[in-house]
């Protein structure tokens, strides 16, 4: 049995605005709709855990009822941490569960079905997967000396989410003490000396920060380009 948490505890500080900006609407609904609705849509049986703030929890109750949005969930009380949150929505697993679980950004929208497929397929053959795409701007190592140079950035990789695990392996992972170099699941998962195994991406799946992330987002979800 699958699972996916959804970690979506954004401020929208960057947005200007006072809306948390996982529930700024996209092509008439919010932004966190759309993220659930694409796991469903990948397996109807899809167990899904939506981490939230306490605080905001009412309000999203509220939204699902205003737009009369279905999709089944649970949901988490969102931590202090990318860490705390993830270990929060791990906790509603049950203890006897197997299979895997993808630990996804609630404001990545237009993550495709087939990248969501990718990372669940590679993490059943190696335990953990995450999705990357190639870096395409020019990088540069910036010494804190104020020197540096150019870095080859065929060696980089840019990366996305949902990120799979095996469930046992995570709750592993997740049972150690926070580190300030966990700075995403797979770091958790990898400090525990596991590989993690990359699978390419898709360009539309692009974590929505600013205004200008929302205008690019109107476009993907009126053109239907994430699929």
């Amino acid at each position: 049995m699958n699972y996916t948490i959804i970690v979506a505890g954004g401020k929208g500080l960057r947005m200007g605005t006072d809306i948390p900006k996982q529930f700024l609407p996209v092509n008439g609904k919010p932004v966190l709709m759309h993220t659930i609705e694409r796991f469903h849509e990948y397996d109807e049986n899809m167990n899904i855990i939506l981490v939230l703030p306490k605080q905001q929890q009412a309000y999203w109750k509220e939204l699902c009822s205003q737009y009369q949005f279905a999709v089944k969930h649970q949901i988490a009380d969102g931590g202090d941490s990318r860490f705390q949150s993830s270990k929060n929505g791990l906790a509603l697993i049950p203890e006897d569960a197997e299979g895997f679980v993808a630990v996804h950004d609630g404001v990545r929208p237009f993550v495709s079905l087939e990248t969501i497929a990718r990372c669940f397929e590679a993490a059943e053959e190696s335990y953990a997967a995450i999705p990357v795409m190639p870096v395409t701007s020019t990088l540069r190592y910036v010494d804190p000396r104020g020197g540096g140079n150019t870095v080859d950035r065929s060696m980089f990789r840019e990366v996305q989410t949902p990120q799979v695990f095996d469930i046992s392996l995570m709750r592993q992972a997740f049972n150690q003490p926070e580190r300030d170099t966990f700075t995403d699941d797979a770091s958790v998962v990898e400090s525990l000396g596991c590989r993690v195994v990359l699978v390419e991406g898709n360009r539309e799946n692009i974590k929505l920060t600013t205004p200008f992330d929302m205008k690019v987002a109107e476009e993907c979800a009126k053109q239907s380009f994430a699929k």
